[in-house]
């Protein structure tokens, strides 16, 4: 991982392809992503021996994405009931 105005450069491999993010998050946070990508492609792959990498990867950016909305609404409820309490 290298520094480039002010962007750290990571290299990763994910499945069978090596890629090169820039971005500001540290190397733990890019190894973490990395690691956690593999193993859910790997578990797709398992349960779908026949699908392939492309499909596999939408499979995996529809789950991450859909995670995403699920978590966001739990935050905006718990804000949302914070807010509540906080003024009562």
């Amino acid at each position: 991982m290298s520094n480039i105005d002010g962007n750290q450069r990571f290299k990763a491999k994910i499945g069978n392809k090596n890629y090169t993010f820039v971005g500001k998050s540290s190397f733990e946070h890019m190894k973490t992503v990395t690691d956690l990508m593999n193993d859910q492609l790997n578990k797709i792959k398992e349960l779908s021996p026949s699908i392939d990498n492309d499909d596999a990867a939408i499979l995996l950016a529809f789950n991450a994405i859909s995670d995403q909305v699920k978590m966001q609404k739990k935050l905006n409820e718990f804000i949302s009931k914070n807010d509540k309490e906080s003024k009562e």
